[in-house]
C-alpha cells in the first residue's frame, strides 16, 4: 500500500481523522437509508457507499467558485465539502417538499440528487465565488456530461475575454477563469455517448474540466466486458492522452481504496486544471458497492461469492482504517470510537428528518380530521361518512394525499346534504390545491423580476427612408448590437464564427469580437447544448446554434431532462438563461424541412418555444430572452433570410413578447391560427380568398411555448365563428396543441358555428425539391381549399363547389 511518505502532500492527524469521520457517517447514512426504504419510509433510495474514500480526496481540492456536475453516488462528496448535512441527506429519501429541509430539490428529485442554491429567494444570482457549487444532478446515465463541459469552459472564457477578465460584471462567477470543473460518472454510464463527446470536447477546448469514473466493474448486474472495449475506460480512451504539443486530457488510474495515492493522483490533476486549463479523466479503479447498485435489487443475484468476498477484503473503509492503524493516526480504540459517534450522529439526525417531514404533514391531517368529526356529527347515521373518518385516524404515516381523498370522498358521498360543514371542505380544498401548487408545480419558468412574461413588447419603428433588406442582414445587425451591449453574450455552433453562419448572420462578427467570444465547434449538438446549459449556470449568456432544426434530436435528451426541468427540479435554485438558435420550417428534403415542432412541444415545457415568421419577429425575440433569465428555443424560418424587410429605426431596443399573437390579416369570416414560416402561406391564400368574397382573419401565434396567455385568439373567433389552425407539424401535433389551447382552454367551442378545421403536413418528412415541398406540406391552395369548403357550407349560393 502507498504511504505517506511516498507522496507530495502532508497529512495531519486531525485532518485524516476528520476524513474517516465523514467516510464512515456517510457509510452508515446508506447503510440505514436502505433500510427506511425496506420500512416503507420512502419510495426507492440509491447511495454512495463504496465510494467514500475517492470523494473524500476530491473534496479536498476543491474550491469556493469551484462547480460540480457529477451523479447520484455522491454523497461523501457533497458531506466532506460541507453542502449537505446527513438531515438534508434524510429529507430528500423522505421527499420533504420545504427547501429549508431539502435544499437540493424541495422533494422534488430521488435522492442522492445534489445541488447547491445558486440564487437567492428573488432569483437574483448570488456570488458563486464565495460558495462551493454543485449543478443539479439529473437521473439520466451521462446526463450530467454535456453540462460539465459549459461549467469548465466558462472558466475559459472568464480567462481568455477581456472584456470579462476581473470585470464588475463577472465578480460574483469567477476570479480570473481559476475554477475547476468537477465531474463524476460510473465506469457503465461511460459507455454513453454523451460521456465520449464531452470528453472530446474537453480534449479540443483545453478547459478545466476533471472527470471522475468510479468504476466498479459492473452496470447493475453487466460487466465491464459487456459495457468498454478492452474491459477499461482509461484503456479505451489512450489516444486522448495529451502529449507534449497536442492538446487532449490528462489520464490517471488510481485504485479506490488506496487514500493516499486518491489525494496525491486529485492534486496533480486538479493542480494542472486550475492553473493550466489541462482537462483530466481520473479512472477511479476496484470501487465496490457494498450493498448493490440500488434498493431495487440485489447484487448477490450476479456477482460471485468470490467477488463478494473480494469486495468486503478491498472495502475502501476497512482499508483506510489500515492505513491508518499503519501510519499510527489512530489505535483501534480510536477507530471504534469514531465509529460509534459517527453511527449515534446519522441515527439523530435520520430521526430529525423524521420527524420534520412528519411535522410537515400535521397540519392538513389535523384538518382534515377535524372537518370529518364535523361531518360525523352531523350525519351520524351516515356509515360511510363515519368509515371514512375512522380510515383517516389509523393512516400510519400519513401524507397529505390521505386527507384530500377522504374530504373528496365526503364531498361526494354528501352531495345531497345542505350542511355547513361543506362549503368548509371546499374552502380547505381550494386552499391546499394552491399550497400544493406551490410545493409541487412551481418554478417551471423564472418567478423573479427578470422572467420572460415581464419583459415590455417594444414595437418596431419605422421612417420613411427605412431601407428594404435581406432577413439576414437583420439577424447580422442584431447580433451586432448584442455583441456591442453585454460582454456575457457569446455564441458557439458549427460555422458560426469564420464564415458567420450558413445564411449570414454572424458574417463578420467573430472578427469584430474576436473568436473567444464567436467559436466555431465541431459537429456534437449534445455538448454544443450542454456548453451553453453550463456557461448559463456561471452567469453568462449563452447563444448555441444547432445548425438546422431536424439536427435537434441529437440533443434533445439534454434539453428536455437537464435544461427544461432546471428551474423546476431546484424549485428556483438554480437559473440557466440559455438561447438555443436554429433554423427550420420549409426548405427541402428528409432532413432539412424542419419542423417537428409537437415532438420539441412536449418535449421542453420549461424552455419557451419561439416561431417568429420574420427575422425582425426573431430579432425581438433575442432582446426579449437576453433581458429575462430564462431559457429559449428560437427557430428563425428557413426561406426568410433572403426575403426582404424593412430595417426598423430601433433595431437593438425592439422587443417581441412572449405569449402574445399579432393579427397580421383582419376579417370578419373565417380565423385562421398558424405561425412561423406558414404565415406566409396563409397570407398568400387569404390574398385569393378575398378575390372570392372571404374575409380571413389571419393570427400569428408567434410563441407556442407560452401560448397566447391574454386569450386573444377566442376574441377573434367570437367574431368570425369559424377557425382553421394550419401548420407544417404532422397531423395530430401542433394543429391538435393548438386547438386544445383554444377551443377546450379558451372556450372557443362556445362560438363556434362551423367545425374546427386543422391543416397540417402529410404524416411523412418532405420530398425533396419543390414539388416535393408542395405535395407534403400545405400550400396555399390547401388554406383556400379549407376556407372556401366552410364558407360553401355556410352559404352553398354564393360560394358554390369548385371542385
Amino acid at each position: 500500500m502507498t504511504t505517506k511518505q511516498n507522496i507530495n502532500y502532508k497529512f495531519t492527524k486531525e485532518e485524516v481523522l476528520q476524513d474517516l469521520r465523514i467516510a464512515l457517517e456517510s457509510r452508515h447514512a446508506s447503510l440505514i437509508g436502505r433500510k427506511e426504504v425496506f420500512m416503507g419510509k420512502a419510495k426507492f433510495g440509491i447511495f454512495g457507499d463504496g465510494k467514500e474514500v475517492p470523494q473524500l480526496a476530491m473534496a479536498k481540492f476543491f474550491q469556493n467558485g469551484d462547480f460540480r456536475s457529477g451523479y447520484y453516488r455522491d454523497q461523501t462528496f457533497m458531506f466532506a465539502i460541507g453542502q449537505l448535512s446527513i438531515q438534508e441527506f434524510y429529507a430528500q429519501l423522505y421527499a420533504h417538499t420545504d427547501v429549508e429541509a431539502d435544499p437540493s430539490s424541495a422533494g422534488r428529485c430521488m435522492n442522492a440528487h445534489f445541488s447547491t442554491r445558486s440564487l437567492n429567494d428573488d432569483g437574483s444570482w448570488k456570488n458563486l465565488t464565495q460558495q462551493k457549487n454543485s449543478s443539479s444532478d439529473i437521473s439520466c446515465t451521462a446526463g450530467q456530461m454535456p453540462r460539465l463541459v459549459g461549467l469548465a469552459y466558462a472558466s475559459k472564457l472568464y480567462r481568455d475575454n477581456k472584456e470579462l477578465n476581473g470585470s464588475e460584471v463577472a465578480s460574483n462567477f469567477s476570479v480570473n477563469g481559476n475554477e475547476v470543473a468537477f465531474g463524476t460518472i460510473g465506469n457503465a454510464s461511460s459507455a454513453e455517448g454523451m460521456f465520449f463527446e464531452a470528453i472530446n470536447a474537453a480534449g479540443v477546448l483545453n478547459i478545466p474540466m476533471i472527470t471522475s469514473i468510479w468504476d466498479d466493474g459492473f452496470g447493475i448486474s453487466v460487466p465491464n466486458e459487456y459495457q468498454m472495449t478492452k474491459n477499461d475506460v482509461s484503456a479505451a480512451l489512450a489516444g486522448f492522452q495529451k502529449e507534449n504539443n497536442t492538446n487532449g486530457l490528462e489520464i490517471f488510474t488510481v485504485n479506490a481504496w488506496d487514500y493516499p495515492a486518491l489525494i496525491n493522483t486529485y492534486k496533480k490533476a486538479v493542480d494542472a486544471a486550475r492553473k493550466n486549463h489541462t482537462p483530466a479523466l481520473i479512472h477511479v479503479k476496484e470501487v465496490t458497492q457494498p450493498q448493490g447498485h440500488s434498493t431495487s435489487g440485489s447484487h448477490e443475484r450476479y456477482k460471485s461469492e468470490e467477488r463478494l468476498k473480494w469486495e468486503t477484503e478491498y472495502d475502501c473503509i476497512k482499508k483506510m482504517k489500515e492505513w491508518v492503524l499503519e501510519e499510527g493516526f489512530a489505535t483501534q480504540e480510536e477507530i471504534d470510537a469514531i465509529d460509534k459517534e459517527a453511527l449515534d450522529k446519522v441515527k439523530s439526525q435520520r430521526k430529525a428528518a423524521w420527524d420534520a417531514f412528519k411535522d410537515s404533514m400535521k397540519g392538513d391531517h389535523q384538518t382534515a380530521l377535524e372537518l370529518m368529526k364535523r361531518a360525523t356529527n352531523a350525519v351520524p347515521q351516515n356509515n360511510e361518512i363515519l368509515r371514512l373518518s375512522k380510515e383517516l385516524q389509523k393512516t400510519i404515516n400519513p401524507i397529505r394525499k390521505d386527507a384530500i381523498v377522504v374530504i373528496k370522498k365526503a364531498l361526494r358521498e354528501l352531495r345531497f346534504e345542505n350542511l355547513g360543514i361543506q362549503d368548509d371542505m371546499r374552502d380547505w380544498l381550494k386552499q391546499v390545491k394552491e399550497e400544493n401548487y406551490e410545493r409541487y408545480s412551481s418554478y417551471l419558468y423564472s418567478e423573479s423580476e427578470e422572467a420572460a412574461l415581464k419583459v415590455k413588447e417594444v414595437t418596431p419603428e419605422y421612417n420613411s427612408n427605412s431601407p428594404m433588406v435581406d432577413g439576414r442582414e437583420i439577424m447580422q445587425a442584431t447580433f451586432d448590437k448584442i455583441f456591442e451591449n453585454d460582454p456575457r453574450v457569446f455564441a458557439i455552433g458549427e460555422d458560426v464564427g469564420k464564415i458567420g453562419d450558413v445564411n449570414q448572420g454572424f458574417a463578420g462578427l467573430q472578427e469584430k469580437y474576436s473568436e473567444t467570444r464567436i467559436t466555431d465547434t465541431g459537429i456534437r449538438e449534445t455538448t454544443i447544448v450542454g456548453q451553453g446549459i453550463g456557461a448559463a449556470l456561471r452567469g453568462l449568456k449563452p447563444i448555441v446554434e444547432i445548425q438546422y432544426l431536424d439536427y435537434i434530436y441529437y440533443a434533445l435528451s439534454t434539453l428536455t431532462d437537464d435544461l427544461a426541468c432546471l428551474q423546476y427540479r431546484t424549485k428556483g435554485g438554480q437559473k440557466a438563461p440559455l438561447i438555443i438558435r436554429t433554423r427550420g420550417h420549409r426548405l427541402e428534403g428528409v432532413w432539412h424541412s424542419g419542423s417537428p415542432i409537437a415532438a420539441l412541444l412536449n418535449s421542453i415545457r420549461g424552455i419557451n418555444f419561439l416561431v417568429p415568421r420574420n427575422m425582425t419577429r426573431a430579432a425581438g425575440f433575442y432582446n426579449t430572452m437576453l433581458k429575462s433569465d430564462e431559457p429559449a428555443l428560437i427557430i428563425e424560418c428557413l426561406n426568410g433570410y433572403r426575403l426582404k424587410e424593412k430595417m426598423p429605426e430601433n433595431l437593438e431596443e425592439i422587443c417581441t413578447p412572449l405569449g402574445v399573437p399579432e393579427t397580421i390579416r383582419e376579417g370578419a369570416d373565417v380565423t385562421i391560427v398558424t405561425y412561423g414560416s406558414m404565415c406566409r402561406i396563409v397570407m398568400e391564400a387569404a390574398d385569393h380568398l378575398a378575390k372570392v368574397g372571404i374575409q380571413v382573419e389571419v393570427i400569428d401565434v408567434q410563441s407556442l411555448l407560452p401560448f397566447d396567455i391574454n386569450h386573444s385568439i377566442v376574441e377573434s373567433i367570437k367574431k368570425t365563428n369559424r377557425v382553421i389552425f394550419a401548420d407544417e407539424d404532422m397531423p395530430g401535433g401542433t394543429t391538435g396543441y393548438m386547438m386544445q389551447k383554444v377551443v377546450d382552454e379558451q372556450g372557443a367551442y362556445n362560438y363556434l358555428d362551423s367545425k374546427p378545421v386543422c391543416i397540417a403536413a402529410q404524416p411523412h418528412r418532405p420530398a425533396y425539391a419543390s414539388d416535393g415541398d408542395y405535395f407534403s406540406k400545405p400550400n396555399a391552395e390547401d388554406i383556400f381549399e379549407a376556407a372556401y369548403s366552410i364558407m360553401s357550407e355556410v352559404d352553398p349560393v354564393k360560394f358554390p363547389e369548385i371542385y
